[in-house]
């Protein structure tokens, strides 16, 4: 029995991080459907309205909006709307005074902190445009970020494209360069299940568009609003897309305290999803429910799969060298994250290990927050490295 449990957390866990990864990216990373597309000299691409909730963004929301006005798709289609989530520095004179200079800029301000999902709920209900980018304040857009966007959104099956936010400010005494390298891998997962099966598990919510009329309002207490309403819109049959061109820029955290508060914090909204959208797994013979198992609830349940592992070589340990050996290899792994600390690795596959167990304690916290309750989603920014 204890074999039988140890094989099955090993496989699980190979699955989600190894053999589904393989085979989406031998066989789909380069697929590419027909999709029907806006051209850049269309005169009928459709109305914007650009949603960004800021908190406390005097240092960057000035540079945000010049780059959203900065791009290359039209501004007299390009409504902004900033919600001030009762920012306590220069954020909303910062705003103000582009006003001025953006008369398509407008700026609501909370008078007390409730939070980006009770802001983006609000935001979308102001205005009648065709297509909502919900982007946060740090991510900064390219000339053409836009257009990219926008483009697929010709197709009417289309529901959601999510863009390519490139990690910046690479710090690398930090975690930064572990994460870009795990994101990276994620991004590339993301834009073959996007070719082959017209969905993707989540668009990142630093910078995505969806059809206005297809926005689904989050649960207040929700945590991590972009998977939400990315399901949301898979659910009514629409595609959810990645464009690996529609690029924008963000800075990453390399302080490991608040990185990994950051992680738990999701960790728990993505629990929360799991929860929510339960159903879906079960239908694990459709594409979605396929994807949303192999490439997000078995990574979700990895700690536990780790802690499966672990035990069940604790009793077959006695009677095999073998699994003496994975005991002690699986404690080492468990130490990584101290070790890392303590001793700065430059190895990468040390700094690997490192944070696949790190990733992992953040999951299992995150568990345990979601298992007493989230009581709610407001949350204090991670420290960045600009």
């Amino acid at each position: 029995m204890f074999f039988i449990i140890f094989t099955i957390s090993v496989l699980l866990i190979l699955h989600t991080y190894f053999f589904y990864p393989l085979v989406m990216l031998t066989f789909f990373s380069n697929y590419k459907g027909k999709r029907k597309e806006f051209s850049s000299i269309e005169q009928d691409l459709p109305n914007l309205a650009i949603l960004i909730a800021a908190y406390n963004e005097e240092k960057i929301i000035g540079e945000k909006i010049k780059s959203i006005f900065n791009t290359d798709y039209p501004s007299e289609k390009i409504r902004v709307y900033v919600g001030s989530d009762a920012s306590e520095d220069a954020t909303e004179s910062v705003v103000e005074k582009l006003k001025e200079k953006y008369k398509n800029l407008e700026l609501i301000k909370f008078k007390s902190r409730v939070g980006k999902i009770n802001i983006v709920n609000h935001l979308q209900s102001l205005g009648d445009e065709d297509i909502l980018v919900l982007t946060d304040a740090n991510v900064l857009f390219k000339t053409n970020t836009l257009f990219e966007l926008i483009k697929y959104f010709k197709d009417e099956k289309v529901g959601i494209v999510a863009a390519n936010i490139i990690k910046e400010s690479l710090n690398m005494a930090g975690i930064s360069r572990q994460e870009i390298v795990y994101l990276s891998m994620e991004n590339r997962i993301k834009a073959a299940e996007s070719n082959a099966l017209n969905l993707i598990m989540g668009a990142e919510g630093g910078c995505y568009a969806i059809r206005n009329n297809l926005f689904s309002k989050v649960p207040s207490k929700f945590i991590v609003d972009d998977f939400y309403i990315t399901f949301q819109v898979l659910i009514k049959g629409k595609y959810a897309l990645f464009n690996p061109n529609a690029l924008c820029s963000e800075d990453v955290p390399s302080e490991v305290r608040g990185e990994y508060r950051r992680k738990v914090r999701i960790s728990s909204g993505n629990f929360q999803n799991l929860f929510f959208f339960k159903q879906i797994a079960f239908k694990f013979w459709r594409p979605m429910g396929f994807s949303f198992i192999s490439h997000k609830v078995l990574r979700w349940l990895t700690p536990f799969f780790l802690i499966f592992s672990l035990i069940t070589s604790a009793f077959l340990a006695g009677n095999s060298q073998f699994f003496s050996f994975i005991l002690f290899l699986q404690i080492l792994g468990f130490l990584f994250p101290l070790l890392n600390h303590f001793f700065r690795f430059e190895n990468s596959l040390l700094r690997f290990i490192s944070h696949f167990y790190f990733m992992n304690f953040a999951l299992l916290h995150g568990f345990v927050k979601f298992s007493k309750g989230i009581k709610t989603s407001i949350w204090q920014p991670v420290k960045r490295n600009v």
